[in-house]
């Protein structure tokens, strides 16, 4: 569903990422751990066309997206859910999530009931400006607004971030959910192993823009664990 090759990344002339390259199938979902400031928001950002530049190369599905821009990734499937949420305080929730919509493929402007499923707190809330939301909410409208672009590949960065535990619970089950059952391919960024490890069926550690080390979430052990991200 999504392979990257050789890639680097860069912010101006600096590059950020160097020679990044892994694959994640379709319906699989792969957990993006690392220390901070070692490149994980610059690697979603590459995915989704934000950076300056790349260099490698980047498919989703048969398709070379490469040179594509933002925009263009969003239309072919590329459903993206940033660190610290954007959502748009003064719109309401029913806009935010409609927002998402215009990068749908079939055109439709109508709330997903997906969204509405996912969220019975939103779907009971549509008319309430977001500004007014708790942290835990916004960040499910931001992911409701994801979902709404009706993604083939969901990209989250860091998306239980300072979540009251019961709202991360609700956001992991949903996340299981849309992945297990759906089979909607996801790749995240984490900072709670338990979390990464319950959820991915594998792993990337990066450090300085470069990934360390791979495999099968299994065998996140505690010593792969301690070798990369202790601090």
């Amino acid at each position: 569903m999504l392979n990257l090759s050789n890639v680097t990344s860069y912010y101006g002339k600096t590059p950020i990422l160097h020679n990044v390259g892994f694959e994640v199938a379709q319906g699989e979902c792969l957990c993006v751990l690392g220390r901070n400031g070692v490149g994980k928001t610059t690697l979603m950002q590459t995915i989704m066309g934000l950076t300056s530049r790349m260099s490698g190369r980047l498919m989703l599905g048969k398709i070379d997206v490469s040179e594509f821009g933002t925009a263009a990734r969003a239309l072919l499937g590329l459903g993206y859910v940033p660190q610290g949420r954007r959502i748009f305080g003064k719109f309401t929730v029913r806009e935010n999530i409609l927002l998402g919509t215009f990068a749908r493929q079939d055109g439709s402007r109508e709330l997903p009931e997906l969204c509405l499923q996912m969220f019975p707190y939103l779907a009971d809330n549509l008319d309430k400006q977001a500004g007014f939301l708790s942290g835990g909410q916004q960040q499910q409208l931001a992911i409701a607004r994801a979902l709404a672009t009706d993604p083939k590949v969901l990209l989250l960065d860091e998306p239980t971030e300072g979540i009251q535990p019961n709202v991360v619970a609700d956001i992991h089950s949903a996340l299981v959910r849309l992945n297990r059952e759906l089979g909607i391919t996801i790749i995240l960024t984490e900072q709670h192993i338990k979390i990464a490890k319950s959820m991915s069926d594998k792993y990337i550690i990066m450090d300085t823009g470069k990934i360390v080390d791979s495999g099968s979430s299994d065998n996140l052990t505690q010593e792969v664990v301690n070798k990369h991200l202790s601090i």
